[in-house]
């Protein structure tokens, strides 16, 4: 670890003492330190905003690589992190460095002066700083949870307010119902933007519409204003401003059409010039860490030759029907690996997509934030699961008989960090 990693270590640790919530859905705070610094956040490019349930970094990793085919410095801020915090911010189409987030982190502590603030709410003003310092075409800003309340809706109207699909998740933050949750993902939209949706239960909608009428936006909803459809070589997107022939994205699974779709409906809908070759290098380009990513060595060598193994960060209802329908297309059994949050709604994740697999192993790994126990995931299986109780037992477990598998490893986002983490020491890039 650098010296100046371990600042920006010290500096997080500092900041988690200044507010007795990880969590506090309020803007004030934020708002307060915004004012003190200059208001950075008034001094960004055009901005995309991205809220939903599932979907919303795949989405924002559309944008990015369909801008970058354009030639267009994108400034881009995501939660959470995998295996480095800098993946959190993208200056103008590189990751940050630690010796920038470092300064920013130190003049969000001077200008704050330890006054109450989420560690969120000040990694986000760091990110204002950053990106008002730091000459781009675009910012893309995804927002953490919720949305009306999200640290990240400080900013001026957007010029696009996107929301992925929502489902039911942080509940104990932003209400029981579907309908409660969209109302909260659709304070993103504000008078003077365009908003943009995609496929969504007919409820959910309703309340997107809705909010959208209230301000006098106009929203492109999936299927009405835009449609995005396979074809016999790719993909199909059409809307008021014509078509768009696109191969299958690079990342798997028929739910990224959805994003893919609300990320191209998001720039034709900003103003923003994009060629329309760029949109077709896009969806060739885009890479986005544990969404249905396949991986290779050094765990993949602990199966027999021929097998295949998969890594997706889903870990709620909503992610686990996006899992189920992926199990669906791939032909051949498929063995899931399953480490989960606690708090997650376990029982529910594994009701969906236990149909789909040839066999479950219940994982928690060392190191895995929150990790839930494995004996409550067996439990909430029903007894279908069986103790991995590791990544290595599970993976040794099913190399048993040298026949070839399909393996995906699947639950938390925390579990999917840990297994990048352990691919990028062994590679030599961590």
């Amino acid at each position: 670890m650098s010296a100046t990693t371990s600042r920006i270590d010290q500096r997080l640790e500092r900041l988690h003492t200044l507010y007795p919530k990880l969590i506090d859905l309020r803007l004030e705070r934020l708002e307060r330190l915004l004012a003190a610094l200059g208001h950075p956040e008034r001094r960004l490019p055009p901005t995309i905003h991205v809220a939903g349930t599932n979907g919303k970094g795949s989405t924002c990793a559309f944008i990015r690589a369909i801008a970058e085919a354009a030639g267009l410095r994108a400034h881009v801020y995501i939660s959470p992190h995998l295996v480095r915090f800098n993946e959190r911010i993208r200056l103008a189409g590189t990751l940050v460095s630690d010796d920038a987030l470092d300064a920013a982190l130190a003049e969000v502590e001077r200008v704050n002066a330890a006054a109450p603030i989420t560690v969120f709410e000040a990694i986000t003003a760091a990110a204002f700083i950053l990106f008002a310092a730091t000459p781009a075409d675009l910012a893309i800003i995804e927002v953490g949870l919720g949305g009306k309340f999200d640290a990240t809706n400080v900013i001026p109207p957007p010029r696009a307010a996107a929301i992925t699909a929502i489902s039911l998740d942080h509940r104990e933050f932003l209400g029981d119902t579907d309908t409660v949750i969209a109302h909260e993902k659709s304070g993103i939209i504000k008078p003077g933007t365009h908003a943009i949706t995609g496929r969504q239960q007919p409820d959910v909608f309703a309340v997107i519409q809705a909010t959208a009428q209230s301000l006098g936006v106009p929203l492109a909803a999936r299927g009405r204003d835009w449609t995005i459809e396979p074809t016999q070589d790719g993909l199909l997107y059409t809307d008021q401003h014509g078509s768009l022939a696109l191969p299958e994205p690079a990342l798997h699974g028929a739910h990224q059409r959805d994003n893919a779709g609300i990320a191209i409906a998001a720039l034709r809908h900003s103003g923003i010039a994009i060629p329309d070759a760029a949109y077709a290098q896009g969806m060739r380009s885009v890479e986005w860490p544990a969404r249905m990513q396949r991986l290779s060595t050094p765990l993949l060598d602990a199966l027999p030759p021929g097998s295949t193994l998969w890594l997706d960060g889903a870990h709620n209802p909503g992610g686990a029907a996006a899992i189920a329908e992926a199990l669906a297309d791939f032909p051949g059994p498929t063995h899931l690996i399953i480490g989960m949050k606690q708090a997650k709604d376990c029982a529910e994740f594994l009701r969906i997509v236990a149909p789909h697999a040839a066999s479950i192993q219940a994982i928690a790994e060392p190191g895995q934030h929150l990790a839930l126990p494995v004996e409550q995931i067996i439990a909430a299986s029903g007894g279908i699961a069986t103790p991995g109780p590791t990544i290595d037992a599970a993976l040794r477990r099913l190399a048993a008989d040298g026949a070839a598998k399909r393996v995906l490893i699947c639950g938390s986002l925390y579990l999917a960090g840990v297994i990048l983490g352990r691919q990028a020491v062994v590679a030599g890039e961590g």
